[in-house]
């Protein structure tokens, strides 16, 4: 996927989970953080970042911070981009063949889970998450505890007990990483349920990202250790 107008920015401040603000060419501006995670590691004062100019001129928020450099390491933020770079690269065959179906947000039972696919004749639920939390090589999700991600790994159980094939993609919005892992330090349940969710027959799978300030795009899978 590719974004619009960007521009380098440095990061200074984050007020609340919405709004952040950084130095554009001498001056203070206020951007919109597509991101409602901590990224308390990424987001630290005077880190180097980038920003798209939004699109719509008679927004209160002129600009949206999508990516922010950790050392060297340029890694997206936007939450909105896995489910949208998941979209493109499973309709362009990298996971399944033959797809008849292909639906974003389906409900099934107290989920609405981010695809249902019908390929290769099977029945596909797949729940994606991005993941921007990076310790020495290490990829971890969740940055903060999600009850609502416990949930849906349940659910997805359930629906492989009713004969539907189930999958969890990570989409790890950097480059260059050893592996991935649940961050049971932060939310103990969720790797918990992330591990049955394996052993019932749910597929974990994580992917990795080439990230520039103007694109991102999906590259290679990355090993999941539970």
């Amino acid at each position: 996927m590719e974004y619009g107008e960007i521009k380098p920015v440095r990061f200074l401040s984050r007020p609340n989970r919405f709004i952040a603000l950084a130095e554009l060419g001498g001056e203070e501006i206020v951007c919109h953080v597509k991101n409602t995670g901590r990224c308390r590691e990424l987001l630290a004062p005077g880190a180097s970042a980038f920003v798209e100019v939004a699109k719509n001129p008679g927004r209160k928020t002129k600009f949206d911070l999508i990516a922010v450099y950790k050392n060297h390491r340029l890694i997206n933020i936007d939450s909105q981009a896995p489910n949208k770079l998941f979209a493109q690269w499973v309709q362009a065959g990298n996971l399944f063949q033959n797809i008849t179906l292909f639906h974003p947000e389906t409900r099934y039972k107290n989920s609405r889970f981010d695809f249902y696919l019908e390929a290769d004749g099977r029945k596909i639920f797949v729940e994606v998450k991005g993941v921007t939390l990076e310790e020495n090589g290490v990829v971890l999700f969740p940055d903060a505890p999600t009850e609502r991600g416990a949930r849906h790994l349940r659910e997805l159980i359930d629906a492989t007990h009713e004969g539907y094939d189930a999958y969890v993609v990570f989409v790890v919005q950097m480059k260059n990483v050893h592996y991935f892992s649940p961050n049971d330090r932060t939310d103990a349940t969720f790797g918990q349920a992330l591990r049955e969710a394996h052993t019932a027959g749910v597929n974990i799978l994580a992917v990795d990202c080439i990230v520039t300030p103007e694109k991102l795009s999906i590259a290679d899978f990355v090993p999941v250790v539970l």
